[in-house]
Order: C-alpha cells, then sequence, then structure tokens
C-alpha cells in the first residue's frame, strides 16, 4: 500500500525537478473557466499558474482550475493575491504544486512566504484534510511529499527587492523568482519602457545575483511574442512565464483580423 502512495506521488517530484533544474515554460491563467485550463494544458507548458492577483477568479474556481491541470500532468501554481498565509494555505490545500508570491521586497516577506507552504517544523502551516492530502487518505505522503515537492517562487517586481535579492534568494525554502516587469519598471519610475537604462541594469543586476547563488528564475513575457520569448531563453532565464490567457485571445483575434483588412485595402486599391 506504502509502496503503491510513493509510486503515486513520484511524478511531482520529478515535475519539481525538471522545473527547478532545467528550462522550463509556463503561461497565466485569468479566466476561471475550467476548459481555459484544460486546453493549455494540453499545449504543452510545463507549468500554470493560476492568477488570483489580477483577475475575478475565486476559490472554488481556483481548485477547479488546480484540479483539471494537475490532472493533465501539468504543475498547477498559484499567484497569490498577496502575501497573505490563509490564502497559500487555502490554495496549497486544494492541491498546487506550489505558490508565487508577488511583490516581495524583504527577506521577511520570503521569509513569510516559506512558512506558509510548509509544515511545522520548517514552516508554520496548519494542517487541513482537503484535496491534496486526499481528504484524509493521503496525510502522511503528502506531509513527507511538501517538505521537498512544494515549490515558492518570489516575484521580483520592485527596484527594493533587486536590493535586496541575495538575502532574498538566500532564504531556505526558497525556489525560484520571476520579475514582474511591468511592476518593476513602474518602481523604478519608467512604467512599460523595457527599453530604459534603469531598467536594463536591474535586470542584469537580478540575473548576476540568480547565477551567483544558481537559483533559476526568469520573466514574465506578458505579451504572447515568440521572438521575446526566444531572446528570454537565450539571455539565460530558465523559468519563464509566456504570455495570458486574456493577451493570447486577445492577440489571435486582432491579428487575423488586421490580415484581413490589410488584405482588403490591398484588392481595395
Amino acid at each position: 500500500m506504502l509502496e503503491n502512495l510513493q509510486e503515486l506521488r513520484e511524478p511531482y517530484l520529478v515535475k519539481r525537478k525538471s522545473i527547478l533544474q532545467e528550462l522550463s515554460i509556463g503561461s497565466w491563467i485569468q479566466i476561471g473557466h475550467p476548459s481555459v485550463a484544460e486546453i493549455m494544458a494540453s499545449a504543452g507548458f510545463d507549468w500554470l499558474a493560476v492568477d488570483l492577483e489580477h483577475s475575478a477568479i475565486t476559490m472554488r474556481e481556483a481548485e477547479d482550475l488546480i484540479r483539471v491541470i494537475d490532472l493533465k500532468g501539468v504543475a498547477p501554481l498559484v499567484r497569490i493575491a498577496s502575501n497573505n498565509s490563509e490564502q497559500i494555505k487555502r490554495v496549497m490545500d486544494s492541491g498546487a504544486h506550489g505558490v508565487i508570491v508577488p511583490m516581495v521586497k524583504t527577506v521577511v516577506e520570503a521569509e513569510r512566504a516559506v512558512k506558509a507552504v510548509k509544515y511545522p517544523p520548517e514552516g508554520e502551516r496548519s494542517v487541513g484534510l482537503a484535496r491534496a492530502q486526499g481528504y484524509g487518505t493521503r496525510f502522511g505522503e503528502y506531509f513527507e511529499w511538501q517538505k521537498t515537492g512544494s515549490m515558492v517562487v518570489v516575484q521580483i517586481e520592485h527596484i527594493e527587492a533587486v536590493d535586496n535579492l541575495q538575502e532574498i534568494l538566500s532564504v531556505p525554502g526558497v525556489d525560484a523568482y520571476i520579475v514582474g516587469p511591468y511592476d518593476l519598471t513602474g518602481s523604478l519610475g519608467i512604467p512599460g519602457d523595457f527599453e530604459a537604462q534603469a531598467y536594463l541594469e536591474a535586470i542584469d543586476e537580478i540575473q548576476r545575483i540568480s547565477q551567483k547563488l544558481q537559483v533559476p528564475g526568469g520573466i514574465h513575457i506578458v505579451e504572447p511574442d515568440p521572438k521575446a520569448l526566444d531572446q528570454a531563453v537565450r539571455a539565460g532565464n530558465q523559468f519563464i512565464a509566456y504570455g495570458v490567457d486574456t493577451r493570447m485571445l486577445d492577440t489571435v483575434c486582432r491579428g487575423g483580423l488586421d490580415t484581413l483588412k490589410y488584405s482588403l485595402k490591398g484588392s481595395a486599391s
């Protein structure tokens, strides 16, 4: 019986290892419908993040999305609304493999996130018997898994975080980071200017420190641009978020219509 339970969880450990030690590409979900999660999970992403910070997704919808992603063999992560231990506990109990924590700027905030994901003695998360624990049938197995299998990804999206980055990425239990480009430029007073020297210098500093500490990380390419994805990979990023479901839907619709309009304009002339 115990051997069968271990075999059941082993793919999760393999998935975590491949995500953190190799190039992994995921995406963002802001539309709270299971079909969206199923389509994106079938597309070949290594992980998918359910976004609770900038969407209208409810906790009930989040659990359904986590379930679909999980059953498709893709790692379900959740970008929580804030560094809130209660919300972290609930999404982890729903079966998330880990959390992406927004606006982590200090060591204290990084430590708080880790403690919220891990059970004692490593953390402070209280015990519940929900989907993640097999509704009580696999608590022992889950308890062992969460020690090394759960993931904590910090979002570096403020210049203060860049200034404290070495200390933040040195916190035990912080597994990876991801840059939030829009908020990072905003903290520099140049919102949305990804060509500005100050932003490029901040990115260089993030990569220098993360490579020194051998902590995997990357950036969120919000606009689904294949060339930008290729450039991000070539720049050494390992943990990359490519697009958002809403932006993918918008760009495909607009792209098709723009092509048609251009064609019709050419025919008229």
